[in-house]
């Protein structure tokens, strides 16, 4: 049968951890506080920017201050600096054989847009949605909500499914009903993904063949 498949971009189609890094120091910077350890660059990839400066003690003005130097560097020098996962590519084009793609992600939309019009993945997917840059479609959950509501302006959306890399993704999902399987090359943990409640896992991106035909 053939399924909608809504897809996370960073961690899940892309490495974009050099542009996003080096975008967080940036703002560091330019905040005036002290560069941030991998560990805690890391835990950016996946939450909402702005949840995620504000788990740096950033109160509300300085998390969109924040978030707005971020987005000037990655404009003009991160934003690029992406490496799809190996065979990505080709399991994209496989499985837009036989089934629906899209893309959900926290990553402002007009962002994930340009970044998959320059690796010309873009033919890939029926559609690309993402965040507002106002902050205020940033939650997983929205996005999957609001990706969910204009695929059904075409079709319903049936027979649905999310994959991503961190527990946001697989919480998203839940949060509208929805089946998720966690990819384990991304920036998540298995006890990350597994405790969110995914159905399966893939350790290598062409695994996601079987599971998505296995799943539902």
């Amino acid at each position: 049968m053939r399924k909608k498949v809504l897809f996370d971009l960073d961690g899940t189609i892309i490495d974009s951890s050099e542009g996003i890094y080096g975008s967080i120091q940036y703002a560091m910077e330019k905040m005036g506080k002290e560069q941030l350890a991998q560990d805690v660059l890391r835990s950016f990839v996946g939450p909402p920017l702005i949840e995620s400066f504000r788990g740096l003690g950033f109160d509300e003005a300085a998390a969109q201050q924040a978030v707005a130097f971020y987005r000037e560097n990655y404009r003009q020098a991160g934003m690029f600096q992406v490496q799809p996962y190996p065979l990505i590519e080709e399991t994209l084009q496989e499985l837009a054989q036989d089934h629906d793609l899209y893309i959900a992600t926290s990553k402002p939309e007009v962002f994930a847009k340009e970044i998959l019009t320059h690796l010309k993945y873009d033919g890939y997917f029926k559609g690309i949605y993402g965040a507002d840059l106002e902050n205020k479609r940033g939650e997983k959950a929205a996005v999957i909500r609001y990706a969910l509501t204009e695929i059904e302006k075409e079709q319903k959306a049936q027979q649905t499914i999310m994959i991503g890399d961190r527990e946001h993704d697989i919480l998203g999902a839940k949060e509208n009903q929805l089946p998720a399987i966690g990819v384990l090359y991304g920036f998540g943990s298995k006890e990350e993904l597994l405790d969110a409640g995914a159905i399966a896992l893939a350790a290598e991106t062409q695994e996601l063949l079987a599971l998505i035909s296995d799943s539902l």
